[in-house]
């Protein structure tokens, strides 16, 4: 599958203006690419916004997947290859958006800084998956949102999730650190950061309070 769509989620209302039908639980496009030799479609999930796609021979009626395979040369394959991509691209930068922190929790906390302080995340960073909020007073940082394997936290496993550091107070966080659902600032200050993940570890409402907390941390600093 093309990474275009990688930290991006679809927007339905668009996808429909796009031109996508639905049946059931799945969106579907259909389209004829390569001057008509092959039929292309694109199912993307209204659950989960995954993405799957078909490549037919029209003629045969047989599946086609030799764009897929990496390393498969030819002016023919690559022809069909960059059909597939520009469709995809076509599609991704019609009818999706910007989606890289997933889950509930870390949508519900992009929410409440956005209604209460009137911030959005702010890629600093080339690679588009790292994001910070920042005072509009003295531009200084209150909280940093990432994607990290659990491992580099100290967990076990490979999982990647969407975390949050956040300013607290050093007496604080020497009380709470414990490894398990609080971490000592990931890249960050160890002795006046905090890392949380947001995957519920930490309830939703909790983490909002460490927000707040840090916001008015980072005007005293």
């Amino acid at each position: 599958m093309s990474s275009v769509f990688n930290f991006k989620s679809p927007n339905f209302k668009k996808l429909e203006e796009f031109g996508f039908l639905k049946d059931g639980e799945v969106y579907y496009y259909v389209t004829d690419i390569l001057n008509g030799q092959f039929e292309m479609t694109v199912k993307i999930s209204a659950e989960r916004g995954n993405v799957k796609t078909e490549v037919a021979d029209l003629i045969t009626g047989e599946p086609y997947t030799l764009h897929l395979i990496e390393g498969a040369g030819g002016a023919f394959v690559g022809a069909v290859r960059a059909e597939y991509e520009r469709v995809l691209t076509e599609i991704c930068e019609s009818c999706f958006e910007k989606d890289v922190f997933k889950g509930d929790c870390a949508h519900a906390v992009i929410d409440y800084v956005r209604e209460k302080y009137g911030g959005e995340p702010e890629f600093l960073w080339k690679d588009g998956r790292n994001a910070v909020w920042r005072r509009k007073d003295n531009k200084k940082w209150y909280g940093v949102l990432m994607t990290l394997s659990k491992r580099k936290l100290g967990l076990d496993g490979d999982e990647v999730v969407s975390v949050i550091d956040l300013r607290i107070d050093p007496e604080v966080l020497n009380a709470i650190a414990d490894g398990k659902k609080y971490f000592r600032g990931y890249h960050m200050n160890k002795k006046s950061w905090v890392t949380m993940c947001l995957d519920g570890s930490v309830p939703t409402e909790e983490i909002c309070g460490w927000i707040d907390k840090s916001f008015l941390l980072a005007q005293k600093g």
